[in-house]
């Protein structure tokens, strides 16, 4: 694994490697000003690829330009979104439009797709509320693990055992200062310090935690990849993080202090 300091912002960085499979994070915007910031991910199993929260409008000519140094557009067979937010999911009819893709998200969100420019759901495979799997024409398989109310009702993160990564979607995910962004934790006690008050906010509350980790429990967890953030680079720092996560009092446990 590369070092923050060598990490390709632009471009993007392999995370996982395994003769002509690839586990790929796909850049950042050059500037990180004045938006959410945002981590996209491709999976490639030999021609086949998987993107995972392709994000936004805004994102969409850097992504296509960053998958595209990977895999053509018409091998993409499948997309997993792992929740509505516009910042993950507002792409969508874009992507229809250049990619064969099957869209996979929860069944709540099938009838907000609208709202997006989708009105025609026949590659749109909603995933059931206990979760489900995904597979590649190779046998590769994918686990959609429900990770509901956190934060969002209908919300699913990814297992890949091949790589042994957790795509977590929100959870993990921190707001960096201006100009003070990196990839990897290196330092997790620093890092905590810009997660905290995100996951205190939109995450429902420790029930749901709970509920969550005992799902992920099962996981060879070697690395877990956020939406939003930096990513946790092994197994040391992920289960820091799952051990931080399970005492977080967030949502209706402090709903007090919240309302003041």
């Amino acid at each position: 694994m590369k070092h923050n300091n060598e990490v390709d912002i632009l471009k993007g960085e392999v995370l996982f490697e395994d003769g002509n499979y690839q586990f790929i994070w796909l850049g950042w915007e050059e500037r990180d000003e004045g938006l959410v910031q945002v981590n996209q991910y491709l999976i490639k199993d030999g021609d086949e690829g998987i993107l995972l929260d392709p994000g936004g409008v805004h994102v969409f000519p850097r992504i296509v330009g960053n998958v595209s140094r990977y895999i053509d557009l018409d091998k993409i067979k499948n997309i997993f979104f792992t929740h509505q937010d516009p910042d993950v999911s507002s792409g969508i009819a874009l992507w229809l439009s250049v990619t064969p893709a099957k869209i996979h998200i929860s069944k709540w969100w099938i009838r907000f797709l609208a709202h997006f420019g989708v009105f025609d759901h026949k590659r749109v495979m909603p995933i059931e509320d206990k979760g489900g799997t995904l597979s590649t024409s190779s046998g590769k398989r994918f686990e959609f693990v429900p990770a509901h109310f956190l934060h969002s009702p209908g919300n699913f993160s990814l297992y890949d055992p091949k790589s042994k990564i957790l795509f977590t979607g929100d959870i993990g995910a921190a707001i960096f200062p201006a100009n003070q962004r990196y990839l990897f934790v290196d330092d997790f006690n620093s890092h905590v310090k810009i997660m905290e008050g995100f996951h205190q906010r939109f995450l429902a509350n420790n029930i749901a935690v709970k509920a969550y980790l005992n799902k992920i429990s099962r996981f060879d967890i070697q690395m877990i990849a956020p939406q939003h953030g930096a990513i946790f680079p092994d197994q040391d720092t992920s289960k820091k993080f799952i051990n931080w996560l399970s005492g977080l009092k967030c949502g209706s446990d402090i709903i007090n202090q919240i309302y003041g």
